[in-house]
């Protein structure tokens, strides 16, 4: 499908408010604000940005341990994202969940999990629950290309498809599990091509070309609403930062492999056709960096004069009171 201009707009203002937020959330964690662990998709973001721009508000997102991006993407509020991150009470989940478990039910943001491919087949779940109530809702599950060695992958796939469920799997193929690259272990051509072992179609794109990933999922997307079942896209992209803010990534990969993905950078590419089309200028761009981040700005500030939760919290929203 053909993208309109003041779509990819959307999806260029979306690209820049996940980058913008996750840089600010790196300079925070290392200011040691932010407990836990900040795992960033810092180079990833034409994936999430451009396949949720062709969602509908009411369908659903399944993200994973690298989640911010997706839960942005799909409409978050920053100040909300922030105080999670900082463990505040006015976070999405009170501060409980942290940077890997965030759930955002106002943008229908299920779940992110640090359990890698445990979205997958719970993403089924809510696609058969979509189906069974005749819902013209898609289910979309992320997850990385080290998910779809597990398990959890396989059986949910397999259900995926023996139910024709309407769930969009996109794997955000950033190369690396960790720090074994994909090509290590598996002898496919692509990570798409495990799609086809369930009768499942498939496609693997330029995860670094927005236009390019939004065209192939907004066809997709049509499929699923129209019951043709389930999809799996593979974004081929890329992560500038290791792992985790523990993980430099310097033992496994080469300056110049990073250089050379940065070179291909999703939001400049995406900024440069924008400029070309006489959709945006400088002026513009600078003008919507000014508002991001000073959407930062009160967002830290917030979270920073919010006290901690209380010890009283501790065990409030953990156990589930049955009617009698």
């Amino acid at each position: 499908m053909e993208v309109k201009n003041d779509k990819l707009k959307d999806i260029y203002i979306l690209m820049k408010r996940c980058r913008m937020f996750e840089e600010r959330a790196v300079e925070e964690y290392r200011k040691g604000r932010i407990p836990g662990f900040v795992h960033t998709s810092i180079g990833q973001e034409a994936v999430p940005s451009a396949i949720c721009a062709m969602l509908e508000p009411e369908d659903y997102v399944f993200a994973t341990h690298r989640g911010h991006s997706e839960i942005i993407a799909k409409g978050a509020r920053l100040d909300k994202m922030m105080a999670e991150l900082f463990a505040r009470p006015s976070g999405y989940c009170k501060g409980k969940g942290g940077s890997m478990h965030i759930i955002a039910p106002e943008c229908n943001v299920l779940g992110c999990s640090a359990i890698v491919g445990a979205g997958v087949p719970i993403a089924c779940g809510v696609g058969l629950a979509c189906k069974l109530r005749k819902l013209s809702r898609v289910t979309v599950c992320f997850l990385g290309d080290g998910a779809t060695f597990t398990g959890a992958f396989h059986e949910g796939l397999g259900i995926a498809a023996s139910f024709d469920l309407p769930v969009l799997f996109v794997c955000e193929n950033n190369q690396y599990a960790v720090s074994t690259h994909w090509k290590d272990h598996l002898k496919l051509p692509n990570i798409a091509a495990r799609a086809a072992g369930y009768g499942i179609p498939g496609a693997s794109v330029d995860g670094m070309d927005p236009k390019e990933i939004a065209g192939i999922s907004a066809d997709a997307l049509i499929d699923i609403r129209n019951g043709k079942g389930p999809f799996f896209l593979e974004a081929q992209t890329y992560r500038y930062y290791g792992h985790g803010q523990y993980d430099t990534g310097a033992s496994y990969r080469t300056k110049e492999e990073v250089e050379s993905y940065k070179k291909r950078d999703p939001i400049q590419k995406l900024f440069t056709q924008l400029l070309n089309m006489g959709m945006m200028d400088d002026e513009e761009n600078s003008r919507l960096e000014s508002k991001i981040e000073e959407e930062l700005n009160e967002s830290v500030e917030m979270a920073l004069r919010e006290p901690d939760p209380s010890p009283d919290e501790a065990l409030i929203d953990v156990f589930c009171n049955l009617p009698d």
